[in-house]
């Protein structure tokens, strides 16, 4: 019978790395187990476990690795161009993030701040527009999304609509702005049930709402500042 090569399916499941990456998370595999993962198989003669072992031996560790070219890794046994390119891509992948500098974050610290964030985007559109600012523990934001487009109504505009999306950044707070195309940002009894609502329903589940801003033209009214949170 001709020998195939060894596979990562033919390694015990508790041994398998990619089951392990799913149970436990990458940062709990050796560097033996993630060059496994990208090789995929291994050998006639040698499981993939072996030929990644056999891969960081000759580039003693993974520092030397990270200036590799294609023609050392076609060069050891059991690696071909397509797993020397997968592996390549791998690498400069991390480069480029290992590279990249943390995004400078729009912090909010007062109405003034908010209202800054939004005003020219907000004040000539012609149709009511319902955003919200997902605030990190810092008070920066971390994504701004349009909820709703329309007159302004508490049965519309769904608590769980801007909560949802709040979980799902990891918010800690929120602003909610809308616009009043009139240009006036005087706010409606319907501005003032929206903002009462997703108060209370921020109350329950622990993220809070900071402030509701009414957008006029040039120039706004913050919902807390009048009281209304």
């Amino acid at each position: 019978m001709t020998q195939t090569s060894v596979m990562i399916k033919d390694v015990p499941r508790q041994d398998r790395p990619r089951e392990r990456l799913i149970e436990l998370g990458a940062s709990h595999l050796s560097n033996q187990e993630l060059f496994a993962i990208l090789l995929g198989s291994g050998t006639k003669r040698e499981s993939v476990m072996e030929l990644s072992n056999r891969l960081l031996v000759h580039f003693e560790g993974i520092m030397l690795l990270k200036d590799a070219t294609i023609e050392e890794l076609t060069a050891i046994r059991g690696i071909g161009s397509a797993k020397a390119v997968l592996l390549l891509a791998s690498i400069e992948l991390g480069k480029r993030m290992q590279k990249m500098k943390p995004v400078e974050r729009y912090m909010i610290r007062s109405p003034e701040d908010g209202a800054d964030f939004i005003m020219e985007e907000m004040r000539d559109l012609k149709q009511e527009h319902f955003i919200c600012l997902f605030l990190n523990t810092k008070n920066q934001v971390l994504h701004r999304q349009t909820i709703f487009i329309g007159s302004l109504n508490a049965s519309i505009v769904h608590p769980r609509e801007v909560f949802k999306e709040a979980v799902k950044r990891s918010a800690a707070s929120i602003i909610c702005a809308h616009n009043h195309p009139s240009g006036d940002p005087t706010p409606s009894q319907e501005d003032i049930q929206v903002t009462r609502r997703l108060k209370e329903c921020g109350k329950m589940i622990g993220i809070e709402l900071l402030d509701h801003l009414v957008i006029g033209d040039r120039k706004f009214i913050s919902l807390k500042e009048k009281g209304y949170l």
